[in-house]
């Protein structure tokens, strides 16, 4: 065909793209201008289409999880003209990677290739056999894309048909999967209506748990028709990705995944008649290295050489010359302080690191090397036509695979034969390269960390007006105290309040070398350093060297009853209380304060928990000798069973009540006084007042910083001594009323709002309960309430929490098994189980196991048993634990008669 100029114009006027409509200008950019000779005068788009269903289409069979059509066809035979169709015409359904079939009704006469919808499918199925008590029906298939998945590289893993559940289970090692997966199971799963539901569940999770043992790094994928069966009741720690209605209003499909948000189903017309329509799933997940951008950070080279430099660099330091010049506690720290920063800075080198999210922990140098010579000598076979060097050096590289392995697998042995969580979870996170899951900030600018800064500080004006009271008010103690000696002294500025001292008053604190040493080489080198720039490291290597010149500026600090400035300096590092914080209330403020300042204020603590008496608060179950969350729990929980018992028509109402920034409403004065009434020494007293007044806060948000505020009101969190000033704060909070009782349990750690929960077991009568109203707005009336750990219901039955534990005691399980994997000796699988997956299950166990469902233990039993495969030793069952944990707990509590459930105990 020739077409002449003046076809050219014509087509050019009537819009077609044989030629651009548009002249175009020089002056366009560049990319405008390009032509695509295959297109002749055709601009190229730019960029690509965005959604799920277009980047599958872009990589049909290089997707990082299988696309799925899974349907219940109700005989497969006769929907082949219509699976047929949508295969030649649906270009989704021909690039599906697996078809699923449901209720195949098809028997051993049938062959596979008279089934078989296009020569590019391989089919496997499993037909219904005497087994299940039927003769016909039920069946699953699936078929396989061999552009997909070769059919040489699928293997069949299960096999089985029972009464209540028929199951095939395929293990296929695709042309293309994400570094973090090795090989897709595809778990069909078919649940008749009248099957016993439960024993489908337990088959089915056994049979899961075999294949994550034996294949724990495979995707894991279980699809099928499960009717009324809920495999998350069995196990906990997988998602379901189908929630539209697959038959009428009901969603009796299911697919289920251990990755969160790793599908996205689309509902399609059913086969011919079949009243279940077929569900296309597209892949949504992505690999761990498009998720997570590479790692770039400027670490310090701890080596021998450099520790020893600044050793000698500390002892040659003249400190007497720091004392010298100035009277001032804050400038004489502020010096101390300083110089150890230019010490450290000059004798510590630091290097640049860059880490990718897919590396794996046990590739080192020989491994890339052993690459670079696989590579040079695979180049030079081509050129040379001799390929023995190549295959000597590809046999090199599997085998420095193997050593480093093995070498990895020492260290790892190391890191769980060490006493101490913080080795055992450092081991367990080069396992298994964990990575704490990115912050849920909000767009990090100056501003937020002004807005963050302001609204952390506004209990500081509402506490003004009391603080001022309270100091006028204690005038006179003030002044008895400066008199007596107690008070600040020399250039010294005084400190900003003093309490009412007692009739009987503590032994003031006087620190020793010894213990500022001790309490140095304990130091978490692991913990974030302060604004001062002193970390754990330089404080635990260098504790002989700095102990003598800290002892002095810490004794000096409790005399004149002030806290350096360095010390009470706090920059506060936003932490979102939920993934997607919407306000500034949804973010918790957590101090970084002072490495120095943590070790001064363990030393003081120690010394107020000394000395004050055993009877301060009975039923403060926090921070206290032998007092731990189940001794709240098992409180709470008896007296509320005894008012039931008392008679019948009783009822309980219990108000769980979360005070909004309980440590940031701490009035100075008012601790101060409540102190000195326990019987702390006056100077002690004012050292506490100097150290929560006066302080200077920022917030950082990113690499943003706000201004700077002072403030006199609250403790910091993050602070050693704020929870147990908390404590002492609240000490004289009691029941007025014989008929009420206050269970405390200072933990900030609970994030609940203030909930009512009434427990009623009268079912004769129909009460209208009067609300409970604060501040003139209703409490909320919930079913359940998770207090320390724990989830106590209306009914006080367990299954609510035992499901919580299961669910996450699985989820440690994969942990497990990648310890087996690594060929571990059986006593380190059995610790890393005790100390991470039986601590789940047996937490406050003494509380509510007795209480508990026989289905509610076996639940957590199966997680026993499956880790007892794991481990390939007998693991102790949760009923001889409860025992014990009874007879140690009951123990303990008779010999201890100030613990408030010793009088329910008697000599036999």
């Amino acid at each position: 065909m020739v077409c002449s100029q003046t076809d050219w114009d014509h087509a050019a006027g009537s819009g077609t793209h044989l030629k651009p409509s548009v002249t175009p200008d020089p002056r366009w950019p560049t990319e405008i201008l390009r032509e695509n000779r295959r297109r002749g005068a055709r601009k190229r788009p730019r960029g690509k289409r965005a959604g799920v269903r277009n980047r599958l289409r872009a990589r049909a069979h290089r997707a990082p999880l299988p696309s799925i059509l899974l349907a219940n066809v109700q005989s497969l035979d006769n929907k082949l003209d219509d699976l047929r169709a949508r295969i030649k015409f649906q270009r989704d359904i021909r690039d599906c990677n697996l078809l699923c079939f449901t209720e195949s009704w098809l028997n051993p006469a049938v062959p596979n290739h008279a089934i078989q919808p296009a020569e590019f499918f391989s089919v496997h199925r499993m037909d219904r056999t005497a087994d299940s008590g039927k003769s016909r029906g039920g069946g699953v298939c699936v078929m396989v894309n061999n552009s997909w998945c070769n059919n040489a590289n699928v293997v069949t893993l299960a096999c089985s048909c029972s009464p209540n559940l028929e199951l095939l289970a395929l293990k296929l090692r695709p042309f293309y999967l994400p570094r973090e997966f090795t090989s897709v199971i595809i778990n069909t799963v078919y649940i008749p209506p009248q099957a016993n539901m439960d024993t489908a569940l337990w088959e089915l999770h056994e049979a899961l748990t075999q294949f994550q043992a034996q294949h724990r790094d495979a995707a894991l994928i279980v699809v099928g028709d499960f009717n009324s069966a809920n495999l998350k009741r069995a196990v906990p720690n997988l998602y379901q990705h189908i929630t539209f209605p697959t038959r009428g209003n009901r969603t009796l499909d299911h697919c289920y995944t251990p990755y969160k948000d790793s599908y996205k189903a689309l509902a399609h017309p059913p086969f011919g008649k079949s009243d279940h329509a077929a569900i296309f799933l597209l892949p949504k997940y992505k690999q761990r290295l498009k998720r997570e951008a590479p790692v770039q950070r400027e670490v310090a080279r701890w080596t021998d050489q450099s520790v020893a430099a600044l050793q000698d660099a500390l002892d040659d330091a003249d400190w007497d010359m720091f004392r010298r010049s100035t009277d001032d506690v804050s400038e004489f720290t502020e010096a101390v302080v300083g110089f150890i920063g230019k010490l450290v800075d000059d004798t510590i080198p630091r290097i640049t690191i860059k880490k990718f999210s897919n590396q794996k922990p046990w590739v080192d140098r020989t491994i890339r090397e052993a690459l670079n010579s696989r590579t040079a000598a695979y180049n030079a076979g081509i050129i040379s036509g001799n390929m023995d060097e190549y295959k000597s050096a590809a046999y090199g590289v599997r085998r420095a695979v193997r050593e480093a392995k093995r070498r990895y697998g020492k260290k790892l042995e190391t890191q769980f034969q060490q006493s101490g969580s913080r080795s055992l979870w450092q081991g367990l996170r080069m396992i298994t390269d964990y990575r704490s899951p990115p912050s849920g900030l909000m767009s990090a600018d100056e501003s937020l960390a002004n807005e963050l800064n302001t609204f952390f500080a506004r209990f500081e004006a509402t506490s003004s007006s009391a603080n001022a009271s309270s100091t006028n008010a204690n005038g006179a103690s003030t002044n008895s105290a400066n008199a007596n000696g107690a008070g600040a002294s020399g250039t010294i500025g005084a400190a900003g309040g003093t309490c009412a001292g007692p009739t009987i008053e503590q032994r003031p604190l006087i620190i020793t070398e010894s213990d500022v040493r001790r309490v140095f080489k304990r130091v978490n080198t692991r913990k974030a350093m302060g604004p001062d720039g002193i970390c754990g490291r330089v404080l635990k290597a260098c504790a002989d060297q700095l102990a003598p010149v800290f002892t002095d500026i810490f004794n000096l600090s409790l005399t004149l009853g002030i806290v350096p400035s360095s010390f009470k300096r706090s920059t506060i590092v936003p932490v979102p209380k939920k993934p997607r914080p919407s306000d500034l209330n949804d973010y918790r403020p957590v101090a970084l304060t002072s490495v120095v300042m943590k070790c001064f204020e363990k030393l003081v603590r120690d010394f107020i928990t000394s000395s004050l008496p055993a009877s301060t608060d009975p039923l403060q179950f926090a921070y206290c000798h032998n007092r731990s969350t189940d001794d709240a729990i098992a409180h709470l929980l008896h007296t509320t069973l005894t008012h039931l018992d008392e008679g019948r028509g009783n009822y309980v109402k219990m108000l769980f009540v979360d005070y909004s920034s309980a440590f940031n409403t701490i009035i100075p004065s008012l601790l101060t006084t409540k102190l000195g009434d326990l019987g702390l020494h006056t100077s002690l007293c004012k050292w506490i007042s100097n150290f929560l007044t006066d302080r200077p806060q920022s917030v950082r948000v990113g690499n943003c910083a706000s201004s700077t505020l002072t403030l006199s009101t609250g403790a910091p969190q993050g602070c050693v001594l704020s929870p147990l000033l908390y404590s002492l704060y609240t000490y004289d909070c009691t029941a007025t009323s014989s008929s009420n009782t206050i269970v405390k349990f200072a933990d900030d750690r609970c994030r609940g709002k203030t909930k009512e929960l009434i427990v009623d077991c009268s079912k004769k009568q129909e009460r209208h309960y009067q609300p409970v109203r604060i501040s003139g707005t209703t409490v909320e009336r919930v079913d359940s309430f998770r207090y320390l750990g724990v989830h106590i219901s209306q009914d006080l039955s367990w299954s609510r929490h035992t499901s919580s534990l299961a669910k996450k005691a699985r989820q440690r399980l994969y942990h497990l098994r990648r310890l087996r994997d690594f060929r571990l000796p059986s006593k380190v699988l059995r610790n890393f189980y005790t100390c991470t997956i039986e601590s789940i299950l047996t937490g406050n166990i003494t509380v509510w196991f007795g209480n508990s469902t026989k289905q509610d233990r076996q639940a957590l039993q199966r997680v026993v048993r499956s880790a007892e495969r794991i481990t390939h030793s007998e693991l102790p069952d949760l009923q001889t634990t409860y025992y014990k944990r009874c007879q140690t707990k009951a123990r303990k509590i008779v010999k201890d008669p100030t613990h408030p459930n010793n009088r329910l105990f008697s000599l036999l």
